[in-house]
């Protein structure tokens, strides 16, 4: 789902949005009262910069000044949006750095981690204390206490909160595999890296689609090669793979000596690499990966029987491959183990981006109310246009509403018992269709148990097939140490980010030799990699 306009923030993948989702009577009754819903008695002017697609154009005339949310907030809460500054998205990253250095703010922004820290150091921001104990909503309190105080710690300097940080549910990269191609050749889910393998040889190589032709994929992936940090999961990265040989590149870990030490430099990395360079080389491996115009085509085209990804493939772009062939039967796991059986998880960080306030404006609230009408109302008028928008999820959103389906499906709750949870913003409706979405027998989530033209088929899919795996009892969570990046070393985390990721795909590729890695691992730091090492160990921040 592409988002036409998008003002300054950092979207989550998963959007949290279903179709159908803005029927009054799907929504619970809400007690929900507070200072953050009473409307400013004259107008209050809300200056917020905004990211424009050039190619869009709105069918019933609404702009990023006069839409469905501007308007709700003026009539609801008397604020008026305005544009500080308008830019295409390509430069909006630029943009926000540029007002951030010149100190030419809009009244509220919403940024990332390295630009809070910037702001933070300039001391451009304001203290939001009073103004979140008094006019954040009721859900939205709820949500930020969901992490018990660690989102509040990104946020709080010298005691003061300085930010609304925003809350990922949490979710892992996993196994999404053609259970189809499996029945087909008399195959089971591969559990270790062994049957992995064999798993992928016999999809390139014994024609589990039955067309006759040489034509399958067994492992497809992209660009990204794995997942740092600072981005969170995403699809198509070969994370599982490398967490097997306990390899978490992108991720600090504490070394022996209590300090942090940069993952993509260690040995378990270099042996992940070394199999998947045989994987490759042995054609088990998509041999243009990376290579195609969206990393998802290989899928959609039904060519391809594994990638590793999110539970929120499921949204997109398993609806597309379904509509190619309705017989695909995408189903995804918590594997390959590793040699102790464990599935080991990569666990990100919950708050990525943070709403802030222009130091000086007047009606700080201003924008902790906006945040609280757009939890309240998300469901009613969507996300497009939003402003301001922060991704606010209780940490749990996922496996709680995987384990409140079963019980809906089970029949020993019914949706009215989840009445209560107003944080799950999309539960009750979740619940309420369910058992349209889902046919009998509900245990079984093979694609042929599904109404897949039903309009709540993505998100249920999704849970129910990619999200059950967060309760997998053989998930072995990995935290990273820490994911602060000072303002003094931005620049150079992102070149030598840059640098690893361009070397690990040359040897998985076999355009470079294993030994590159040890190269890289001598570059990395004389580049900067012990600079940073160092400034983590110094200055790093939960």
């Amino acid at each position: 789902m592409l988002k036409r306009f998008q003002y300054v923030l950092l979207l989550s993948v998963i959007g949290y949005v279903c179709a159908g989702c803005s029927s009054a009577e799907d929504t619970p009754p809400s007690s929900e009262r507070s200072d953050a819903f009473e409307p400013y008695p004259t107008p209050v002017a809300l200056r917020v910069g905004i990211g424009i697609d050039p190619n869009f154009r709105s069918d019933q005339g609404e702009t990023p000044i006069n839409n469905v949310w501007t308007r709700a907030l003026k009539e609801s809460l008397n604020i008026e949006t305005q544009a500080a500054w308008q830019v295409v998205n390509p430069n909006l990253d630029q943009k926000v750095n540029l007002a951030i250095a010149t100190n030419e703010l809009p009244d509220a922004l919403v940024v990332n981690r390295g630009q809070f820290n910037q702001m933070i150091e300039a001391d451009e921001i304001a203290d939001l204390t009073d103004a979140y104990h008094k006019f954040a909503s009721p859900v939205m309190k709820k949500i930020i206490d969901s992490t018990n105080g660690l989102s509040e710690n990104n946020v709080i300097i010298d005691g003061k909160i300085m930010a609304i940080p925003s809350i990922d549910a949490e979710d892992m990269s996993m196994l999404w595999i053609r259970k189809d191609w499996l029945d087909e050749l008399g195959l089971k889910p591969p559990q270790t890296m062994e049957e992995l393998e064999r798993v992928a040889e016999a999809f390139v190589t014994k024609d589990p689609d039955r067309n006759g032709e040489a034509d399958t994929i067994g492992i497809t992936a992209g660009q990204t090669i794995f997942d740092d940090i600072r981005v969170g999961p995403s699809a198509f990265t070969f994370d599982p793979i490398f967490s097997a040989h306990h390899a978490y590149p992108g991720f600090w870990l504490q070394g022996s000596d209590g300090k942090p030490v940069y993952g993509s430099i260690l040995p378990e990395t270099k042996a992940a690499l070394s199999k998947l360079r045989d994987l490759y080389a042995r054609g088990l491996i998509d041999k243009d990966m990376g290579a195609y115009e969206s990393d998802a085509e290989p899928v959609i085209q039904g060519k391809a029987g594994i990638f590793f990804a999110p539970f929120f493939v499921g949204y997109w772009p398993l609806p597309d491959a379904l509509r190619n062939n309705p017989r695909a039967n995408w189903q995804a796991y918590a594997l390959p183990l590793d040699a102790g059986e464990k599935f080991n998880a990569k666990v990100f960080h919950y708050s990525k981006s943070f709403l802030v306030v222009r130091k000086g404006y007047e009606h700080p609230e201003a924008a902790i109310k906006v945040l609280s009408l757009a939890l309240r109302d998300e469901n009613k008028y969507g996300i497009d246009f939003q402003p301001l928008r922060q991704v606010l999820a209780p940490r749990d959103e996922i496996s709680y509403s995987v384990k409140a389906l079963r019980e809906v499906l089970d029949g020993t709750k019914t949706p009215e018992d989840y009445a209560d949870g107003i944080e799950y913003k999309l539960l009750y409706h979740d619940l309420q269709a369910i058992r349209t979405t889902k046919l009998a027998p509900f245990a079984n989530t093979d694609i042929q148990y599904w109404n897949t033209q039903d309009p709540n088929f993505s998100r249920a899919y999704a849970l129910l097939v990619g999200g059950r795996n967060l309760l997998d009892p053989h998930v072995h969570r990995m935290a990273s140490m820490s994911n602060d990046i000072s303002p003094s070393m931005e620049n150079l985390w992102v070149n030598l980010s840059e640098m690893e990721r361009y070397v690990f795909k040359k040897i998985i590729m076999g355009a470079a030799p294993l030994s590159a890695f040890d190269d890289f691992v001598s570059d990395w730091k004389a580049q900067g990699g012990d600079l940073l090492t160092a400034d983590k160990a110094n200055h790093s921040r939960q």
